[in-house]
């Protein structure tokens, strides 16, 4: 089951996160939250709810940064 672990202000921020979990062999995926009013609007970025413990670790290590 997917697990939302992050909400992305738009599709570039979304896949920037994406790639960021990916690349520590984190499977992600996003889709939007919602219908955008303006621009392209909000993102899940959601993973594996047997990997979101580890996905918010690298998260939080990225936001220390």
């Amino acid at each position: 089951m997917w697990t939302v672990v992050y909400i992305a202000a738009n599709r570039a921020q979304a896949e920037e996160i994406r790639g960021l979990l990916s690349a520590e062999g984190v499977l992600a995926n996003i889709r939007p939250a919602g219908i955008a009013m303006l621009g392209d609007g909000l993102y899940e970025v959601m993973v594996l709810e047997s990997e979101a413990d580890e996905a918010q670790a690298v998260l939080c290590q990225f936001a220390a940064r």
